[in-house]
């Protein structure tokens, strides 16, 4: 089943001759449950097409489409909606709110949109992210390796259609980097969670389902790794 549809995607910035294609005419689609990775070097465009995924960016032309919808035609409180209920981001900052806890960090996206959180579903992603010791803790008091774990469990709280990772593991030792990277496997492979994930670690792309690479703006690559088997956990 295709969850995202993104067709046709430009951005430039500037005007005239000092103008800048970010990118050029790009279009693709990511399967249900897939884990994609996109990588190619610095300036090639990988970031400014995962905002653009996700709705914080505004493209020149071309479409986004997920899950059904398509996202730059709905009005700007519809947008930030449809972002917060659908879209999980995860950067390579985490930027967690200081003043609150792990786990009201953990249900701001729910807070935000007037929900209380399913506790039976707060708890599974605490206990997978192994921060069962820490729910009181602020993010002063947390490694950076645990801080990140608390962006990816925020990001997850809301089933969300598409979680979007921009050089999660960016910030973070070789150790904490992999297991961040494991965590989000997990949540791709228990709970069919669609993961695209920016990076320029070919051993982490490696990991992936499949690999995109952009240079220039362009998708100058499009490689299949293995083949996606979804998993059977289901978290509550």
């Amino acid at each position: 089943m295709e969850i995202l549809k993104v067709e046709h995607l430009s951005k430039i910035y500037g005007k005239g001759e000092t103008a800048v294609r970010a990118l050029d005419d790009i279009s693709f689609t990511v399967e249900k449950g897939e884990f994609t990775a996109i990588i190619g070097p610095s300036g090639s465009g990988k970031s400014t097409l995962l905002h653009l995924i996700g709705g914080v960016d505004f493209p020149t032309s071309g479409k986004v489409i997920i899950d059904g919808t398509d996202i730059y035609k709905l009005n700007e409180t519809k947008l930030a909606i449809f972002r917060r209920r659908q879209i999980g981001l995860i950067y390579q900052f985490y930027n967690l709110i200081p003043v609150l806890n792990v786990k009201e960090n953990l249900s701001l996206p729910l807070l935000l949109d007037g929900r209380k959180a399913d506790e039976n579903r707060l708890g599974n992603i605490i206990k997978m992210l192994g921060l069962q010791k820490r729910i009181n803790h602020l993010p002063n008091q947390l490694s950076g390796g645990q801080q990140q774990r608390v962006s990816i469990g925020r990001a997850l709280i809301n089933h969300p259609a598409l979680v979007l990772a921009d050089e999660p593991t960016g910030n973070l030792d070789r150790k904490n980097s992999h297991e961040i990277i494991e965590l989000l496997k997990m949540s791709n492979r228990e709970f069919n969670q669609t993961l695209i994930l920016i990076t320029h670690d070919e051993s982490i792309a490696l990991q992936a389902d499949r690999i995109i690479t952009i240079e220039d703006g362009k998708i100058t690559g499009d490689e299949r790794i293995r083949n996606r088997t979804a998993g059977s956990g289901v978290m509550g």
